[in-house]
C-alpha cells in the first residue's frame, strides 16, 4: 500500500507563497497522475493541478499563472508552489496519486494539509 505525506501547509498574507510537497511511500508502478486537490469548508474537493507520468501538466483555471505542479520522480515527491495566494485559496490541500493495476484504476490520497492565506 502506498502511502501519500502532504506538508508544507500553514498560514500566509495574501500576495504571498508557499510550496507544498507530497512524499510517497514508495515509487508507484504505471502511474498516471499525481495531483493536488483542494477543498474548502461547505465546498467540493475539487482539482487544482496535474502533473501526468508523461510529465504534461493541467491548472484549474483559478490558479492559471499562480500555481506551479512538479516532480521529482527519483524522490517520489510531487510539489505544488503556490505564489500570489488569495483569500479564497484557503482549503486543505489532498495529494492524490492514480495508478492503473491490471486494467483496474487504484486511487492513492494523502490526508491533507490546511493552507490559510489572510486577507
Amino acid at each position: 500500500q502506498v502511502q501519500l505525506v502532504e506538508s508544507g501547509g500553514g498560514l500566509v498574507q495574501a500576495g504571498g507563497s508557499l510550496r507544498l510537497s507530497c512524499a510517497a511511500s514508495r515509487r508507484i508502478f504505471s502511474l498516471n497522475s499525481m495531483d493536488w486537490y483542494r477543498q474548502a469548508p461547505g465546498n467540493q474537493r475539487e482539482l487544482v493541478a496535474e502533473i501526468t507520468s508523461g510529465g504534461s501538466t493541467n491548472y484549474a483555471d483559478s490558479v492559471k499563472g499562480r500555481f506551479t505542479i512538479s516532480r521529482d520522480s527519483a524522490k517520489n515527491t510531487v510539489h505544488l508552489l503556490m505564489n500570489s495566494l488569495k483569500p479564497e485559496d484557503t482549503a486543505v490541500y489532498y495529494c492524490h496519486a492514480s495508478a492503473t493495476v491490471m486494467t483496474t484504476r487504484v486511487n492513492y490520497w494523502g490526508q491533507g494539509t490546511q493552507v490559510t492565506v489572510s486577507s
